[in-house]
């Protein structure tokens, strides 16, 4: 018999990300809000509309995740320079405008 979910959600995150930060906060690379769902951008390079963003890396050196299309820009999108790819994606995902992600952690 399936059970209610009671509106619980499980996210899987590594062990050494960052705890989310506060929201409007200065993002951390926590990941939580892409692991959630895909933000617009990457649901147009992944075609994935729900669950974890495709472009979702885990930088084991920084211990932190980052935007696959910020730092692969020619992996997601490979028509553009990557300099300039680099820097449309950095404005498409507001990168520095600090943490909107309303789901918080258990």
């Amino acid at each position: 018999m399936p059970q209610p979910d009671h509106g619980v959600r499980v996210i899987h995150l590594h062990a050494g990300a960052p705890r989310k930060p506060a929201v409007g906060a200065a993002c951390n690379g926590c990941g939580l809000c892409c692991a959630a769902e895909p933000c617009p951008l990457g649901v147009w390079i992944t075609r994935r509309r729900r669950g974890a963003c495709a472009a979702l890396q885990w930088d084991a050196d920084a211990q932190r995740y980052q935007c696959g299309a910020v730092t692969l820009p020619g992996r997601y999108l490979p028509w553009l320079p990557a300099g300039l790819a680099r820097r449309l994606v950095l404005r498409w995902i507001a990168s520095a405008r600090g943490c909107d992600a309303t789901i918080e952690p258990a």
